[in-house]
């Protein structure tokens, strides 16, 4: 069965989609003929993505949502099935980080780190947990690249703490939820090129050989492509696995003595 006839017809729901990896992975799952919803804090920002994926064609919806706010996601779950019937997949992508080294991070700037990026996913999980278990759904979250996740992350701590908590989450539901055939999955990008990217360090996907093996940035591209596999029934056997999408392996080299 081809990627495209099942994301045919299907409801996905993707956090965080107003820009970014959020962005490309939506206009992806449309493309293929989802019916794609679409969150972020703002509507004005996440509003412009649903109207292009409009003018393509295909069906979005644009809901302003902050999902730290259980009531705002029980809203969004709602209007969510109110308009498309039910929740297929789940793609908990919504994330905030920032540059601090763990001496100067204030407490109001941890637990916003920690709220968004684990407490999102937590709320938006269990609120669309009757929706998935009804379609045999999909989850796919989001986590920490192996390297990071093994070592750390240098001033990202409060980031790199909730990420792998992520990782875990979806092992453990991933377990718990089998009996209700719904998978949940993650997915751990390393570096990606995105907007957020090219502005701040001047790398432009553009610019970025994607046959070139040892190049040490992906495209969004090929993080959609991952998550529409895990979507789908071709990989119907990949239940609680954390999916690296790093470049090359970061291996232990022999020390120069």
């Amino acid at each position: 069965m081809s990627l495209e006839t099942t994301a045919n017809g299907t409801t996905v729901l993707i956090t965080g989609a107003s820009s970014g990896i959020g962005e490309v992975v939506a206009k992806r799952f449309a493309a293929d003929g989802a019916n794609v919803v679409i969150c972020s804090r703002t509507q004005k920002n996440v509003e412009p993505v649903a109207e292009q994926i409009r003018d393509s064609g295909n069906n979005a919806l644009a809901i302003e949502c902050d999902v730290t706010d259980r009531e705002a996601v029980n809203r969004l779950i709602a209007v969510t099935a109110e308009e498309f019937g039910t929740v297929d997949t789940l793609i908990n992508n919504a994330g905030t980080r920032v540059m601090s080294d763990f001496d100067t991070i204030s407490e109001k700037e941890w637990k916003t780190v920690i709220d968004v990026n684990l407490h999102g996913t937590y709320h938006c999980t269990q609120a669309a947990s009757e929706y998935l278990k009804q379609a045999s759904g999909t989850v796919i979250n989001f986590g920490l690249s192996s390297a990071a996740k093994q070592r750390g992350t240098p001033s990202l701590s409060h980031y790199s703490a909730a990420k792998a908590a992520v990782i875990n989450l979806t092992t453990t539901l991933a377990y718990e939820w089998a009996d209700d055939n719904v998978r949940v999955n993650c997915i751990a990008p390393g570096f990606v090129a995105t907007p957020a990217v090219e502005t701040g360090m001047g790398i432009s996907a553009a610019e970025i050989d994607r046959t070139d093996v040892e190049r040490s940035i992906a495209l969004p591209e090929e993080i959609a492509n991952v998550a529409v596999y895990l979507a789908s029934s071709d990989s119907s056997h990949i239940v609680g696995e954390t999916i690296t999408v790093d470049g090359v392996p970061r291996i232990e080299e022999m020390p120069e003595l």
